[in-house]
């Protein structure tokens, strides 16, 4: 199981790992704090001091074609905003 999915890089987390030290994870949806936590000091090798979690539920969406009206449901995640200790950085863009 890969607690781990990928990276979120936007333009606002971006904004905030510059001021706050703060990076953020889609991870998978059954672990808790702590297996976050390890994954990203393993994974990254830097000392995480916080782990802020959000459940996001998938929304109903709808459109209309040809054969009708088509609904369906986007897909639900989880989130987690990771806190490093001072001087520690990450660097997603090393391996590019």
């Amino acid at each position: 199981m890969s607690i781990i999915k990928k990276p979120v890089v936007t333009e606002k987390m971006t904004l905030v790992s510059e001021k706050l030290n703060q990076y953020a994870f889609i991870v998978d949806r059954k672990v808790n704090k702590i297996e976050i936590r390890d994954a990203v000091e393993s994974l990254y090798g830097v000392k995480v001091l916080r782990v802020n979690t959000m459940n996001h539920n998938g929304k109903a969406k709808g459109r209309m074609t040809k054969a009708g009206y088509l609904t369906g449901r986007t897909n639900a995640y989880k989130k987690a905003v990771v806190t490093l200790a001072e001087g520690e950085t990450i660097d997603f863009f090393s391996n590019i």
